[in-house]
This record gives C-alpha cells, sequence and structure tokens, in this order.
C-alpha cells in the first residue's frame, strides 16, 4: 500500500509553467505504476499522463502532449507532472495514482488505480 501527497499547484497566467509533485510513502513506491489525473468544475476527472515503474513507459492525452512532462525519481520516491506553455483550459484540480502493477494497460482508466493523492489545485488566468 502506498500513500500519496500531491504539491506544487497555484496560480498562474497563460503561457507560464508548473511542476507539480507526488510524493509516496512505502518501500514499494518504485514498483507502481502510476499516473496523474485532473478534473475541472463540472466536469469528470480526466487522464493526463501515465508512466511505469521504472519511467521508461510514458504516455499523455492529446490535450497535453507536447506541453506536460510525466518523470519520477523512485530513490526519492516522488513522481514529477512539468507542465509548460499553460491555458486557462488546464485549470483544474490535478491528482496523483498509483497501481500495484509495473505497468497498467488501462492506464487512463481512473477506476483502475487504487490509491490516490488529495489534489492540487492549478488555476491559469488569461
Amino acid at each position: 500500500q502506498v500513500q500519496l501527497v500531491e504539491s506544487g499547484g497555484g496560480l498562474v497566467q497563460a503561457g507560464d509553467s508548473l511542476r507539480l509533485a507526488c510524493a509516496g510513502s512505502g518501500r514499494t513506491f518504485g514498483s507502481y505504476a502510476m499516473g496523474w489525473f485532473r478534473q475541472a468544475p463540472g466536469k469528470e476527472r480526466e487522464f493526463v499522463a501515465a508512466i511505469n515503474w521504472s519511467g521508461s513507459s510514458t504516455v499523455y492525452a492529446d490535450s497535453v502532449k507536447g506541453r506536460f512532462t510525466i518523470s519520477r525519481e523512485n530513490a526519492k520516491n516522488t513522481m514529477y507532472l512539468r507542465m509548460n506553455n499553460l491555458i486557462p483550459d488546464d485549470t483544474a484540480v490535478y491528482y496523483c495514482a498509483a497501481a500495484a502493477l509495473r505497468w497498467i494497460s488501462t492506464y487512463y482508466k481512473s477506476q483502475d488505480y487504487p490509491y490516490w493523492g488529495q489534489g492540487t489545485q492549478v488555476t491559469v488566468s488569461s
């Protein structure tokens, strides 16, 4: 089992950058597939990016491809989401999630991740 805590959110202007972090507890962090999701007001939670246990494989939603980068440092029990060229449509609560698999083929399905952080707010003004 792993506990997750997000940080790094905030209020920025369009075109700015942010880096979110997701700190995990437990010695098994390095064996978990992980993902980032976001939820805007009045909308369903949507997939943003996913990464396998080692960081060698990543996948992105089309809406963030080329602007966001997911990475992880297992020695620090931490996963990151670097967000560049932010736009107002990126405004949402961002959540990190984990699954006790080295890779999760259904990475875009939030219901397939058993472990979640509490979320961090990202607000992008125009």
